[in-house]
């Protein structure tokens, strides 16, 4: 499935077909069949014991039409009372039961979707913008979550009492039954065509919401751009198109909905004509008392209710239904291939990494990288260089594992570096802190840390000074709603995460680059500390960290131009020689 973009074409991510979900559901259910055992056994108990109203209650008929004394009327009044207590704690125990059901099985629908979202190469999140995963992540996934939390519970309830009440009717007289299902007919045709045409429309809204968020995302994100360029008409006009788009799908469902009202209204209507006639023709011709045709009237009002209330469900079961599609979409999509005969395990030692013939093209026909080969020999520190473009970025997370090359090969240690644990790790300039206490900022890397290992790591990057200085040291709550840490002192976390994790092989891709100029010199040192005695490929943001590596790489519209050390490079005359030229002219320019 593909939705247009101006004139770029974005991939959306799958959606599961109506049969899928439904198996995926039922696997989610199958290690909980107890569970939803006891709770439907519950439910159907407190059902059954709400349904013994109407009888009491056309007793009291009876009783007040034979003129008996008043004292008669007290049991049936005692009775009504114990049914309504015994009902409330038998509906209250099984609701919870059913909500603990469906919690847990969103529950693990979200940790598989979680890990599955991860787990997808990331030129597949590009390709589908990102837009549609967060559409999923957040609206997507609260839709299900009230859904469970509100119109699974209310859905079993009603569904319940419809099918008992009908029960109960042929009890009383099995013409009251058939009475009744003069309205079923009307129901079921709607129902029918309700989600007929609701499922579509509700699917097309969900998407067309996953554009709107991908089109706010692209022109908030690029605000300073489209600011330069003065094409704020045109953002404007691109995020109207789709706003309105999904403002028409949202008023097409409410004209749906107000349709669906109006028929299941004249369903009522028959039903309970056709119950009342019914109870006066039986009372006329002696076959049932006036109250037995009374409980059968209020039997078949109690049906309003619940039919209601899962008809009504039954919008919003359709719109989390579409929902759960497209979350089961991405759970069912497939992991990453790796070598049939490998699993991932850590490399022994300090390892090469081989780059052999690569080339990758994120769009066919417009390759990034071609032919690339470079070895990085064992405690090695090589600095990537070249202008924006270059084809940087793109070699740096092909040697991760983050991206698979369209042609050649990568090796750590003699394996794939998906298939090689944690032997390879990437900091990049994008650097999240994880809202929560420092300390368990920091065991993200590694869980089993002592305090002791924490200062130890902060202190290599010279981070233990600020980190202690914070209100609460270390245990102070950092992160969104925490104290706010600085770009520089972020990166330091960074970096002391992987000393934490303490890989042999690492890749900075620009991950001093936020720094500034006051804070450049500082995390240049800290990530030289946390390099030591690994494997490093450094995506250099500053020709300053070039020059401290033993090896300079400069690359050209996807190829290596130039290898050798800084000094070699800077003697060649070359396209480095230039770049350092440059560089050292503009730092040398007095700022005003």
């Amino acid at each position: 499935m593909t939705t247009a973009s101006g004139s770029a074409a974005r991939e959306l991510l799958p959606t599961a077909t109506p049969a899928r979900t439904r198996a995926a559901v039922r696997e989610l259910l199958r290690p909980h069949r107890a569970l939803a055992v006891g709770g439907a056994v519950v439910m159907v108990a407190a059902t059954t014991v709400g349904l013994l109203t109407q009888p009491l209650l056309g007793h009291i008929v009876d009783l007040v039409t034979d003129r008996r004394p008043a004292g008669a009327l007290t049991l049936p009044v005692v009775l009504l009372v114990l049914v309504a207590v015994a009902q409330g704690v038998a509906t209250a125990f099984g609701m919870s039961l059913v909500s603990r059901l469906g919690e847990t099985v969103l529950a693990e629908l979200r940790e598989r979707f979680v890990e599955r979202a991860l787990s997808l190469p990331l030129e597949r999140l590009e390709r589908a913008g990102s837009g549609d995963l967060n559409s999923r992540v957040t609206r997507d996934v609260s839709r299900v979550a009230e859904a469970v939390r509100t119109a699974l519970p209310e859905l079993v309830r009603s569904g319940l009492s419809i099918v008992l009440t009908l029960a109960a009717l042929a009890v009383l007289d099995w013409r009251f039954l058939l009475a009744a299902l003069l309205a079923l007919p009307v129901q079921a045709h709607t129902a029918r065509w309700y989600v007929r045409n609701a499922t579509p429309l509700y699917a097309k809204e969900r998407i067309s919401t996953g554009a709107q968020q991908q089109q706010l995302l692209d022109t908030i994100g690029g605000a300073a751009t489209v600011r330069a360029y003065r094409a704020e008409a045109g953002h404007t006009e691109r995020v109207t198109e789709r706003s309105r788009a999904a403002v028409d799908l949202t008023l097409r469902g409410v004209q749906l909905v107000l349709r669906f009202y109006s028929r299941l209204h004249v369903a009522e209507y028959t039903g309970l004509a056709a119950v009342l006639v019914t109870g006066f023709l039986l009372v006329r011709g002696g076959s049932a008392s006036i109250g037995t045709a009374t409980a059968a009237a209020l039997y078949f009002h109690s049906l309003f209710g619940p039919v209601n209330t899962a008809l009504v469900l039954l919008d919003d079961a359709q719109s989390a239904t579409a929902a759960l599609a497209r979350l089961v979409g991405v759970v069912d999509e497939p992991a990453p291939a790796a070598a049939d005969d490998a699993r991932p395990q850590d490399v022994p030692g300090v390892p090469a990494v081989t780059v052999e013939g690569v080339g990758h093209a994120y769009v066919p026909g417009r390759p990034v990288l071609s032919d690339v080969d470079l070895v990085l020999r064992p405690k090695e520190k090589v600095a990537l260089v070249g202008a924006s473009g270059a084809g940087k970025t793109t070699l740096a997370k092909i040697v991760v594992g983050i991206h698979q090359p369209s042609s050649g090969r990568v090796e750590v240690g003699g394996g794939r570096p998906a298939e090689t644990g944690r032997t390879v790790a990437l900091v990049t300039q994008e650097v999240h802190v994880f809202s929560g206490p420092l300390t368990d900022d920091l065991r993200l890397a590694r869980p089993d840390a002592t305090d002791e290992e924490l200062r130890e790591a902060l202190e290599r990057v010279g981070a233990l000074g600020w980190a202690q200085a914070l209100p609460e040291g270390l245990d102070t709550v950092v992160g969104d709603g925490g104290h706010r840490l600085t770009a520089d002192r972020s990166q330091q976390l960074a970096l002391a995460r992987l000393v934490l994790a303490d890989p042999p092989v690492a890749v900075l891709d620009e991950a001093t680059a936020e720094a500034g100029s006051s804070g450049a010199g500082r995390l240049e040192e800290a990530a030289e500390r946390a390099l030591e005695g690994r494997t490093a490929l450094v995506v250099a943001h500053r020709l300053s960290q070039a020059a401290a590596a033993d090896r300079v790489v400069v690359m050209e519209e996807g190829r290596i131009a130039e290898s050798g050390t800084h000094d070699e490079l800077r003697a060649a005359g070359g396209p480095y020689a230039a770049l350092w030229q440059a560089w050292a002219e503009h730092r040398s320019t007095p700022r005003p």
